[in-house]
């Protein structure tokens, strides 16, 4: 346990000590705020954060590889990665902070929307279970994004190469589920096939907590992606170290 602490106090003081952190958390405030009001925010005259946590999802497939593409590459381009795996901690610990400390960023930027919450108070009597319900599957799907990104990191030394991939698979998962990707799959896969590919993606999964009610398997299915890609980071990295 003390090896986890040390690598998260570690990280989470390397974003606020350089600008990482900040540059972040204003572009996906200055974003979100401004996707959401040329959607038709007042236009809507309803007091609802739909048209906010619609843009989340898009907004995350290119800010969250942002945030994951450093946490390994740079290490491994810096060779500091030697250096970190010199101290008594194991390589879970390692990943488990850095990934801890990422994600703690990135329910940050999500709490600093409050601006938001309030402003749709104060227009009318909102239903508060969407808009709770909203920003679980939001912590949620950059997590899950958040241990995809992680993986590509430790995957290259490059950040940029690291980035590209992290954006392609995180966008290929959450797309699984649009209705074009859907029907065009329908034209020459089984049926069991394509509705197998819609379970999979993140905007069915998304889109079904946003509606207000959380249920098992959705909460489940991030639940378990998150794990399973942090299983993958663990196993990459001894990899990397035994090499």
């Amino acid at each position: 346990m003390n090896g986890f602490t040390s690598v998260f106090k570690r990280e989470l003081k390397a974003y606020f000590s350089t600008p990482v952190a900040y540059v972040f958390m204003v572009v996906f405030l200055v974003l979100s705020g401004s996707l959401t009001f040329r959607d038709g925010f007042f236009q809507m005259r309803q007091a609802s954060m739909r048209v906010f946590f619609s843009n989340i999802p898009i907004l995350f497939i290119f800010l969250v590889p942002a945030i994951a593409m450093r946490l390994w590459s740079e290490e491994r381009r810096s060779n500091s990665i030697e250096l970190l795996f010199s101290l008594p901690i194991t390589t879970a610990q390692a990943v488990m902070g850095k990934f801890l400390a990422a994600w703690s960023v990135l329910v940050l930027a999500l709490a600093l929307t409050f601006p938001m919450v309030m402003t749709v108070a104060y227009l009318g009597d909102p239903d508060w279970g969407p808009i709770i319900t909203g920003y679980v599957g939001s912590v949620l799907l950059a997590g899950a994004y958040l241990a995809i990104g992680s993986f590509f990191s430790i995957l290259t030394r490059s950040q940029v190469i690291a980035f590209v991939l992290g954006v392609a698979s995180c966008g290929i998962i959450f797309l699984l589920g649009s209705p074009s990707v859907m029907s065009g799959m329908s034209s020459f896969a089984p049926i069991g096939f394509v509705e197998a590919m819609e379970s999979l993606s993140f905007q069915t999964r998304f889109e079904s907590i946003q509606r207000g009610v959380i249920e098992l398997r959705d909460l489940l299915f991030f639940i378990l992606l998150i794990a399973g890609w942090i299983w993958a980071n663990i196993i990459l990295l001894e990899e990397r170290r035994a090499a």
